[in-house]
């Protein structure tokens, strides 16, 4: 569902709640990567012109026919900026006007220069030097090529010596919304969340607020992980209202653990498979973010919402982070299920058709300025 009028009524209400935003606090962690955006050259015609390989199949078959032989590929670094799903997801919701304060690797000692516009968005604390990512952007999607020795750097011990356990405690302990994301490529996450479960929750006071996870793209994780990290995720109801995120091939992978699987990929076996899932992890929202639709479960209702038409967006990488601080900004100001899946899409929307971060202003402007495949 994607109406004018649940379009309308959603943009009321951001504008509504402009000067609510500003009054609330998030602390979200615990990754930092630089990413290289990335075009694979198919023909060059000059020392400055070239014409790009459009999908991802076309660079599988040129890969495939180099097999028993050689050949070189040339990668054109089209845009240079801050990445990891930490601080992409952060630097978003401080452009709604949140006051976030960030967790992760951005460089050691010394803050690497290509986050000094997120520091001055945030209160950035860094642990580790930040890993590094390729991203090789195609029609049909995308390809990262990821060095991470870094991000093992990312363990409580660090956090407790570089941080401060206690002040991992203030911040955990009081903000409207705490995030952590990248559990896939952060090999101590798991362990890390068991020392909060064991040292932090024990002592948590106040109301209940909001918690997001995000696995980001699990499969090269084996089962046992996967199945550890969703246990351990759901045991943070206990003090939290949960959100985990996914998109479409991380709901097949989690389903797959529980010996899940859809009859097909249509909408509503996608959705059917999201509702089954929450069930099993007994969280109270579970959230699923394919390209063109997203959908979010609770309490065994799911809500279906479209979100705009992009013909040729500017960018994809982390258009999903984007998703994620929409639809947390929704449920932060106590919207509905389907109008955070409203400003989760429409976050991305704006994102990747001006490859910005929209404010809550903005944001409004996009739902009543809505994009038509005409």
């Amino acid at each position: 569902m994607n109406t004018p009028e649940l379009r309308k009524q959603c943009a009321d209400q951001l504008l509504a709640n402009a000067q609510r935003v500003a009054n609330m606090s998030a602390f979200v962690g615990l990754d930092g990567f630089v990413d290289e955006i990335v075009h694979v050259v198919d023909k060059r015609e000059n020392a400055e012109t070239f014409s790009r390989l459009p999908t991802i199949d076309l660079l599988a078959k040129r890969l495939a026919g180099a097999a028993g032989k050689s050949t070189n590929i040339e990668l054109v670094t089209a845009l240079t900026k801050l990445g990891g799903n930490g601080p992409i997801m952060a630097n978003a919701l401080a452009s709604f006007g949140l006051k976030v304060t960030y967790l992760g690797n951005l460089g050691y000692p010394n803050l690497h220069p290509i986050f000094s516009d997120f520091a001055k968005r945030a209160a950035v604390h860094s642990i580790a030097e930040p890993g590094h990512t390729d991203a090789l952007e195609f029609d049909d999607g995308k390809v990262m090529l990821g060095k991470h020795s870094s991000l093992k750097e990312i363990n409580w011990a660090n956090i407790s010596a570089r941080f401060g356990k206690d002040n991992f405690a203030k911040h955990f302990g009081t903000a409207d919304l705490v995030g952590f994301v990248n559990w896939t490529m952060l090999p101590y996450m798991s362990n890390i969340w068991e020392s909060i479960q064991k040292e932090i929750l024990p002592n948590l006071k106040g109301p209940r607020r909001k918690i997001f996870f995000d696995l980001a793209d699990p499969e090269k994780r084996t089962g046992d992980d996967i199945q550890r990290a969703l246990k351990l995720i759901g045991n943070f109801e206990t003090h939290f209202d949960v959100i985990l995120g996914l998109n479409e091939k991380e709901a097949y992978e989690v389903g797959s653990c529980f010996s899940l699987k859809p009859d097909s990929g249509t909408p509503e076996c996608l959705a059917e498979l999201a509702r089954k899932l929450a069930e099993k992890l007994q969280i109270s929202t579970l959230v699923v973010h394919p390209v063109s639709y997203a959908l979010a479960v609770s309490k065994g209702v799911v809500n279906v919402v479209e979100g705009p038409f992009v013909a040729r967006p500017l960018i994809t990488t982390g258009a999903g982070d984007h998703f994620n601080s929409g639809f947390c900004l929704g449920k932060l100001l106590g919207f509905s299920n389907e109008m955070s899946v409203l400003t989760g899409v429409t976050t991305s929307g704006y994102y990747v058709r001006t490859a910005k971060s929209p404010t809550a202003i903005e944001l409004a402007g996009f739902l009543n300025e809505w994009p038509t495949k005409n």
